[in-house]
């Protein structure tokens, strides 16, 4: 969980740091671009909970999903036809559940154990 927690931190930093405008034409792909990274953040993290992390798969879910991201972006705009409003609903959608997951996990390691609360295996329903 350490290594997409430092990435986010260096990110954060270095574009404070820097002092760079993007631009117009541009933004619809950097904004793609940054649902995808966030999206396999998100997805490492979880797998991280889960003890499922691979650095090897988180880096090439990282760049694999921005790349193809943008290339859709811009196969779009070459097309006339805006195909990244389509990636921005399904990553959208993906940061969601990934979030969802990350925050059930968590609150099954930290409320269960203070509370001593256990997960429960109720009978199935007639």
């Amino acid at each position: 969980m350490i290594v997409p927690l430092i990435g986010v931190a260096l990110g954060i930093g270095i574009a404070l740091i820097l002092d760079y405008q993007i631009p117009l034409v541009y933004v619809k792909y950097t904004a793609i671009a940054i649902l995808a990274a966030l999206d396999a953040i998100f997805g490492g993290i979880r797998a991280q909970l889960e003890q499922k992390f691979l650095f090897s798969k988180f880096i090439s879910s990282f760049f694999t999903n921005t790349a193809l991201a943008a290339l859709l972006a811009y196969m779009g705009d070459a097309l006339g036809i805006d195909i990244y409003l389509g990636a921005v609903v399904a990553f959208s959608i993906r940061l969601f559940q990934n979030l969802s997951l990350i925050r059930e996990e968590l609150f099954e390691r930290f409320w269960g154990r203070y509370t001593g609360r256990q997960k429960k295996n109720f009978p199935p329903v007639p």
